[in-house]
């Protein structure tokens, strides 16, 4: 069987997506933050993410080429994820056009807040990091907010200023 020679914005995008689900998974989001170690919290923190790597893909030359192969790296990932936990190929399809509506508004949102436009980046976090509405009982405590915050701050300030070489590895 032959294969096409992908394009070295895809294999450069792939490496970098990894890179990103590898950070997403760290432990001191859960740990240390409370982000919640379930399916929902999982997808939050790899959203979080994914949004300052797609933020920080646009600042290179072919930036929308890259942001957009990202995207795609991510969601083939998670339509794979999907499957393996047993969703039916019937519904992975609204599944996975759900997971990328939750990250258009969960990156909008935090790159406006980020910006210090419309409302603070704790609220937001708040709203959106946290597996989306926790029961009241478990809801995150302002100090892990602000952990969170400033986690999410020296990230953003961290994937600028790395050379694009950097962003894979």
């Amino acid at each position: 069987m032959f294969r096409r020679k992908r394009a070295p914005e895809v294999e450069f995008a792939e490496a970098v997506y990894a890179r990103t689900a590898e950070r997403a998974r760290g432990s001191e989001l859960f740990e240390q933050f409370g982000v919640p170690d379930d399916l929902y919290g999982r997808f939050d923190a790899l959203a979080l993410h994914a949004w300052l790597t797609i933020d920080r893909l646009r600042l290179e030359p072919d930036g929308e080429a890259l942001a957009q192969a990202f995207f795609d790296a991510m969601f083939r990932h998670l339509d794979l994820t999907l499957r393996e936990i047993g969703v039916q190929d019937l519904g992975v399809g609204r599944r996975i056009k759900a997971m990328a509506e939750g990250l258009h508004g969960r990156a909008l949102a935090y790159r406006e807040a980020l910006a210090g436009r419309g409302e603070c980046l704790a609220e937001v976090l708040r709203r959106n990091a946290y597996g989306g509405s926790p029961p009241a009982g478990n809801a995150p405590g302002d100090a892990k907010v602000a952990e969170l915050e400033a986690y999410v701050r020296r990230e953003a300030h961290r994937l600028r200023h790395l050379a694009r070489e950097e962003l894979s590895g």
